[in-house]
């Protein structure tokens, strides 16, 4: 079975939880979630708030997942990494593995999808159109049973979150300079919140670690299914 939601901005997903979520968190074993990502800032995310968790990059290929809508999209690239990483599970190496975690982040500004900028030219283009402007940032969250869960865990949990973000006028010499450090070449939209990039935004509208590709309110709902 898999459960999904609509895309919520600001707030994430409208999932029933049960009360006295981070109880469930089994803190005493090496690894609950299995994190589908090659990104150490999601790693990071799930070290700060103490998860047990181990890391296996799934080695999918994004850019042969399309689809016309950017919260569909995300969700699916999402899955499609949950997926691979699950389909190598070893029944004795990952007994413990509670649940397979895939995610995926893009950001939309006036209605253009944001990956990765190809080269420094192409994240110099962008960040002239968005100074000053206002986009959202899209994180696809897909949650699947692994080995140990519980009965009563869906197959499948798909959910997309979104946080409004309004970036600050920048000259072009400081846009250049961002640039310059190539930290938005390895992020989506361009970006980073939790580098050089969190000098340029304004204001957020919404949960803040779903910037860094990972919404911790919304995991933190998830946990007495896991």
């Amino acid at each position: 079975m898999t459960e999904q939601v609509a895309c919520e901005q600001g707030i994430g997903d409208n999932s029933p939880v049960a009360p006295g979520s981070l109880r469930t968190i089994p803190w005493e074993l090496s690894a609950v979630l299995l994190l589908a990502s090659a990104s150490p800032a999601r790693r990071r995310l799930l070290e700060q708030a103490a998860i047990p968790h181990r890391v296996r990059v799934s080695g999918v290929d994004e850019t042969l997942i399309q689809h016309p809508d950017p919260e569909q999209l995300v969700q699916r690239l999402a899955q499609a990494k949950a997926d691979a990483v699950k389909a190598l599970l070893d029944a004795e190496q990952d007994a413990e593995i509670r649940a397979v975690l895939g995610c995926d982040s893009v950001f939309v500004f006036e209605g253009e999808v944001f990956g990765k900028p190809f080269d420094a030219q192409e994240a110099i283009t962008r960040w002239r159109r968005m100074a000053s402007g206002t986009g959202v940032l899209l994180s696809g969250h897909a949650l699947l049973r692994g080995p140990a869960a519980q009965d009563s865990m869906p197959e499948v949990r798909l959910a997309c979150v979104g946080t409004k973000i309004r970036f600050a006028a920048l000259s072009n010499a400081e846009i250049q300079a961002y640039v310059a450090t190539g930290e938005p070449l390895s992020c989506a939209g361009g970006f980073a919140l939790e580098g050089r990039g969190g000098l340029c935004i304004e204001s957020l509208e919404g949960c803040y670690s779903n910037v860094i590709g990972l919404s911790l309110p919304w995991l933190r709902r998830q946990l007495p299914w896991i």
